[in-house]
C-alpha cells in the first residue's frame, strides 16, 4: 500500500510539473504577428563610408539641446542616441509640415539623418572588451483599418534594423513589449509600457546597453576611499570616491575642466567635466553646442591628471513630448496637424508619448548602462469599423482557452442564467 501511495504521489506531482511548464511556456509566447517575414533588409550602395563630419555635429549639437531643455536641477541622464534613433524610425513616416519640423529640430533631413546612421552604425567600433548592442521595434495594432506602408517598414529594416509586429496591444502586448526591453537591455531596464489605451495603434522601441571594463580599473585599496560630496543646495552626503592617475585632460577656457578615462581597448570612454564653483551648471549648459562639445573631448590633452571619481548608480525616467514640442516640432504631437501619412493613410496617426528611460552604474572595474526610448503613435479619429451587433438573449455556447493552442479548456452552454 506504502509503495502505491508513493507511485500515486510520483504521478501528481509529475503531472503537475507538465503542466507547469506548458503554463509558463504560454507565459513566454509573443502574441504578435512578425510583419518583417516577407521583408529583407537591403544594403544601401549610395550610403557613405563614413561619418560626415557636418552630420556628427548636428547630431551632438541635438544630444546638447535635448539635454539642456530636460534638465531640472537634479540627477538628470539621457541617452540622446536613443532618442534620436527612435524619433528617426518615426520620421521615416513622417510628411509636410510635421517632417519639415522634425528636420529643424534634427539638424538635418530625414534623409541625411538615414545616412549619418547608416555609416555611424556601420563604423561604431566593436571590441570583445566592450558591448555596445543597439536594437529596434516597431509594434502595430492588429486592427482592420489600420494598415501600414511597406516603405515604412522596408526603411526601418534597411537603415535600423528594425523588427515590425502586429499586435493586439492589449495586456499581453504591454507584457511582450517589456519582455523585449528587459531583454536588449540586459535586464538594466524592465520595462517602458504599463498601459497601451484604445487609441494607441504604433509603438516604435530603441534600446540600447552599454557594458565596459576600465583599462585601468579602480582594484587597489588606496584608489578606493569615503570622502564628501557638496550638493548643488549647499547640503553634503558621503561618497565612495574612485580616485587614479588619468593622461587627457580637458580644460574649457576659464569655466571648466575635466578628464577622460578610457575603456579596455580604448575605443570607449568616460569623460567628465566640472564647471568652475562660481559657474552654475545650468550657465554652462547653456554655452554649449554640438561643435563645441565635439572640440572639448577630440581637443584633449595628454598630461598627468589626479582624479577623484564617485562610485554612483542612478536611474532616470522623463517623458519627452513637451521638450521635443519646445524644441520645434509641435505638428507631430497635434492630433490635427500631425502628418504620419508615410506610416498609414487608412488611419491618421499623432505622437502621443516619447517615453525615455536610462541607467548607469559607474563602479570600481567599469560602467555599465541602459537606455530605452519608445515614441507612441495614436489614431487622430478612427474610421470606425462596420458595426456588429450581438444580443446574448437566447441559449448560446462559450469557451475559455489558451491563445498559444487555440485550444478550449472550458465549454459551456448558457441555456437558463436562473437555472
Amino acid at each position: 500500500m506504502k509503495t502505491k501511495k508513493i507511485l500515486s504521489l510520483f504521478l501528481a506531482f509529475s503531472l503537475l510539473f507538465v503542466l507547469l511548464l506548458n503554463l509558463a511556456g504560454c507565459s513566454r509566447k509573443i502574441a504578435a504577428t512578425d510583419l518583417m517575414a516577407a521583408i529583407v533588409p537591403q544594403a544601401r550602395t549610395d550610403s557613405p563610408e563614413t561619418v560626415a563630419d557636418e552630420k556628427a555635429t548636428a547630431a551632438a549639437d541635438f544630444a546638447v539641446r535635448l539635454f539642456r531643455e530636460t534638465y531640472d536641477g537634479k540627477n538628470t541622464l539621457l541617452s540622446p542616441l536613443s532618442v534620436l534613433i527612435a524619433l528617426a524610425m518615426t520620421a521615416n513616416g513622417a510628411n509636410g509640415e510635421t517632417k519639415s519640423q522634425m528636420e529643424r529640430v534634427f539638424g538635418m533631413t530625414v534623409e541625411e539623418l538615414n545616412d549619418y546612421f547608416t555609416a555611424y552604425l556601420d563604423a561604431l567600433p566593436q571590441d570583445e572588451n566592450v558591448k555596445l548592442s543597439i536594437a529596434n521595434s516597431i509594434w502595430l495594432r492588429d486592427a482592420a483599418n489600420f494598415t501600414v506602408k511597406k516603405d515604412f517598414l522596408q526603411k526601418n529594416a534597411d537603415v535600423y534594423g528594425a523588427g515590425a509586429y502586429r499586435a493586439p496591444f492589449n495586456s499581453s502586448t504591454v507584457r511582450d513589449v517589456n519582455l523585449w526591453v528587459k531583454d536588449k537591455t540586459d535586464g538594466m531596464i524592465d520595462k517602458i509600457l504599463d498601459t497601451l489605451s484604445g487609441e494607441d495603434m504604433a509603438v516604435l522601441v530603441n534600446a540600447l546597453a552599454f557594458d565596459a571594463k576600465w583599462a585601468e580599473p579602480y582594484t587597489k585599496k588606496p584608489q578606493v576611499g569615503s570622502g564628501v560630496f557638496h550638493k548643488a543646495d549647499g547640503t553634503e552626503t558621503k561618497v565612495t570616491f574612485l580616485s587614479d592617475t588619468e593622461q587627457w585632460y580637458i580644460a574649457d577656457g576659464d569655466q571648466a575642466v575635466g578628464f577622460i578615462k578610457p575603456y579596455e581597448g580604448g575605443k570607449y570612454a568616460f569623460a567628465a567635466i566640472l564647471p568652475n564653483a562660481d559657474v552654475p551648471i545650468a550657465e554652462y549648459l547653456a554655452a554649449l553646442d554640438g561643435a563645441k562639445i565635439r572640440t572639448l573631448l577630440g581637443d584633449a590633452k595628454t598630461a598627468t591628471v589626479e582624479t577623484k571619481l564617485p562610485k554612483f548608480e542612478t536611474k532616470y525616467s522623463v517623458s519627452l513630448e513637451s521638450v521635443l514640442s519646445q524644441m520645434g516640432m509641435p505638428n507631430a504631437f497635434s492630433p490635427s496637424d500631425a502628418d504620419f501619412s508615410g506610416i498609414s493613410e487608412t488611419l491618421p496617426l499623432y505622437i502621443d508619448k516619447v517615453l525615455h528611460k536610462t541607467y548607469i552604474e559607474v563602479a570600481e572595474t567599469g560602467t555599465r548602462a541602459g537606455a530605452v526610448t519608445a515614441v507612441k503613435g495614436k489614431a487622430t479619429s478612427a474610421s470606425p469599423d462596420e458595426v456588429m451587433t450581438v444580443i446574448l438573449n437566447r441559449p448560446f455556447v462559450y469557451f475559455l482557452f489558451d491563445t498559444e493552442t487555440c485550444v478550449p479548456f472550458f465549454i459551456g452552454v448558457l441555456d437558463d442564467p436562473n437555472g
